[in-house]
């Protein structure tokens, strides 16, 4: 029965959704002039309210199709430390019929309440599909009229999904409502910036998480239908903006729609694949690269879902990591591992770490934790203690040799400081007898590279 109604639910979000479409379309736009050479080039309309005129851009896309939200991935993206906040973020993200993607182009790059946004790019699912409604205004003149606009839409979508949005967009828009004192800034029901997510997940494979270096390299936007071959550069947009006005082409002004239009679909499908990573379908991390499994372990971990990151951090480290990024993802695995309660898996990994790590050091200070406190072997914590001050010293020698840095110098010499109480109070809690006692306790032998753990 379960899953007759899962697919009847299915079916209902490729329907139409019209109701809310209907609302945007009984605005009848108007045909522009002939001497309207912008409105001409976009094939727009002229939208009309109280507050004036501004141009109206619609289209609608096949691709990004719509992908039905995950339960796991909502919780994820909107968890906060406040849970009532949390939950209510939760029941208005659930009805997805009340989303709104946005993306504005503005004339700076650095807001400020001398800063404009000349045109609001809006979407939302309808038809299986993206609707896209793009609002631009000719002259400074029509910004109320534009803000109006916006201002009815997010009645109708309340749920705001951004790229950057809560530290660009959204508080840019908001000031410019105040400076009209006479449209109030909608109220949001919710907002998900994708930028944070995006940032964890693929910037440590990408570096850049850029929307079109995301589309690139992440998002297969030619295989959705757009391309940006022929781009305009987004730090050009304002000036191009700004020589319309003065009287100069309105041609630019038609790449710069069709900039924010691919925006619009980038910000739809970064949604989608973010949502299948977030979802528990175990086959999505089989098809994923290892650096994006240790994002995406990075992520979950920093929500609280510490049992999937501890696999996606897991099956990274079996794919086979970066040299550079292996000792910090065999960090976090033996640290997730210990607060598991999971203390000899964990020690196998530090172990493994002594041999093959740049985190050596750390390694044999959490073994020598690990036998005096877990497996109560006083002998081999001695060791491990030894190895890191043997460890400590030869790192000092090499690296003082290259640098003369004041504050490495401190470092190693508080390192050393700190292992060498350690072993003291190690020798003194061991009894006479005892070859823990004795500081010519053989060492641990450097350790050979041991094969992988996982």
């Amino acid at each position: 029965m379960a899953a007759i109604a899962d697919k009847f639910s299915r079916l209902a979000a490729l329907k139409p959704t019209r109701a809310v479409a209907r609302q945007a379309e009984r605005q009848e736009l108007r045909a522009p002039g002939e001497e309207d050479t912008l409105g001409q080039l976009l094939g727009a309309g002229v939208a009309r309210n109280h507050f004036g005129e501004h141009l109206a851009v619609r289209n609608w896309f096949s691709t990004p199709e719509y992908v039905e939200p995950s339960a796991v991935s909502l919780e994820l993206l909107s968890r906060t430390r406040d849970e009532s906040l949390s939950r209510m973020t939760r029941v208005a993200l659930e009805d997805s019929s009340k989303w709104l993607f946005l993306d504005t182009e503005t004339t700076g790059l650095s807001g400020g309440t001398g800063t404009y946004a000349f045109l609001i790019g809006l979407a939302w699912w309808d038809a299986g599909g993206l609707q896209v409604e793009q609002f631009l205004m000719r002259d400074f003149t029509e910004e109320y009229s534009l803000l109006q606009q916006l201002a009815e839409r997010l009645k109708e979508r309340p749920v705001l999904v951004t790229f950057n949005g809560k530290s660009f967009d959204w508080p840019l828009l908001e000031n410019r409502f105040a400076m009209t004192r006479s449209i109030a800034a909608p109220k949001l029901a919710a907002h998900l910036d994708l930028l944070h997510p995006a940032r964890a997940l693929w910037k440590p494979r990408l570096g850049s998480v850029r929307l079109a270096e995301l589309e690139r390299r992440v998002l297969n936007a030619q295989r959705l239908g757009w391309h940006r071959e022929d781009d305009i550069e987004s730090s050009l947009i304002p000036r191009h903006y700004f020589d319309y006005l003065r009287g100069g082409p309105a041609q630019p002004l038609v790449g710069i729609v069709r900039h924010n239009q691919m925006d619009l679909r980038g910000l739809a499908a970064l949604f989608c694949k973010i949502n299948a990573m977030l979802s528990e379908s175990a086959y999505i991390l089989k098809e994923q690269e290892s650096l994006d499994l240790f994002g995406l372990s990075h992520f979950l971990q920093r929500r609280g879902d510490t049992g999937r990151a501890h696999t996606a951090c897991a099956q990274a480290l079996a794919i086979g990591l970066p040299a550079d990024i292996r000792p910090k993802a065999q960090r976090e695995l033996a640290q997730m591992a210990k607060r598991r309660g999971e203390h000899e898996r964990a020690a196998e990994i530090w172990e493994e770490m002594v041999a093959n790590s740049q985190d050596e050091i750390h390694a044999c200070e959490q073994l020598t934790i690990y036998y005096e406190r877990r497996a109560k072997d006083l002998r081999r914590a001695v060791e491990y203690a030894i190895l890191a001050l043997a460890k400590l010293r030869r790192g000092r020698v090499g690296s003082l040799h290259v640098s003369s840095d004041p504050y490495l110098a401190a470092r190693f010499a508080r390192q050393e400081k700190a292992f060498n109480a350690r072993l003291a109070r190690l020798e003194r809690k061991a009894p006479p007898s005892s070859p823990a006692r004795r500081r010519d306790v053989p060492q641990v032998a450097e350790p050979k590279a041991s094969p992988k753990l996982w």
